[in-house]
Order: structure tokens, then C-alpha cells, then sequence
């Protein structure tokens, strides 16, 4: 059960490194997880990501990207609605005409 906070709580770089290198090692992400009171889960996303990208730093946290099609709903609602087969190619060419950029 005292596992489960540290799901909630950004966790050391330190950490991360330390749980890459011994899977990277050969261990087990079960194995390094329980030896780091870590989840499984963590393990595997943070050797996953070490492979992919060569990092272990997470990514932004968080949504705060700015909604940038929000002041455009209606215009695309309404071309929507116009042309239910309308693609996602064309609604992104008819927003570029408009200069609104996506």
C-alpha cells in the first residue's frame, strides 16, 4: 500500500537512472521495482522511454497547451454539420485559409 504515493509525486531523475541501468543491466522490472518500491509500471515506461529517446527525464507534465481551434468552434461545427464527410485534411486546409494555424 505505501507504494501507491509514489505514483502521484515526480520522482528523482537519480531514480530513474538507477532503475534504467539495472534493467539495462539484465534485471527484471519487476525485480528493480520491488528492490526501488516502484511500480511495475514505472519501470517499464521509464526503460521504454530510455530506449526510445536515450532520456529518462519525464516529458511536460500536464495539459496546459492553449486551445487554439476554441475561438473557431462554431466555424467548424458548422462545416461539420455542412459536410459530415468533411476529413480532418481538408478541415485543417480550410482553417489554414482562414489563417488560423494548427
Amino acid at each position: 500500500m505505501g507504494g501507491q504515493h509514489l505514483m502521484t509525486r515526480a520522482l528523482s531523475n537519480d531514480l530513474r537512472e538507477r532503475v534504467v541501468v539495472a534493467i539495462a543491466a539484465g534485471e527484471s522490472c519487476r525485480t528493480v521495482a520491488a528492490r526501488f518500491g516502484i511500480a511495475v509500471s514505472s519501470a517499464v515506461k521509464w526503460s521504454q522511454r530510455y530506449r526510445a529517446s536515450g532520456a529518462v527525464a519525464p516529458g511536460k507534465m500536464g495539459g496546459h497547451r492553449k486551445r487554439v481551434l476554441e475561438p473557431h468552434r462554431a466555424f467548424i461545427v458548422e462545416r461539420i454539420n455542412q459536410t459530415p464527410h468533411l476529413s480532418l485534411h481538408r478541415l485543417k486546409d480550410e482553417l489554414d485559409a482562414r489563417g488560423i494555424k494548427v
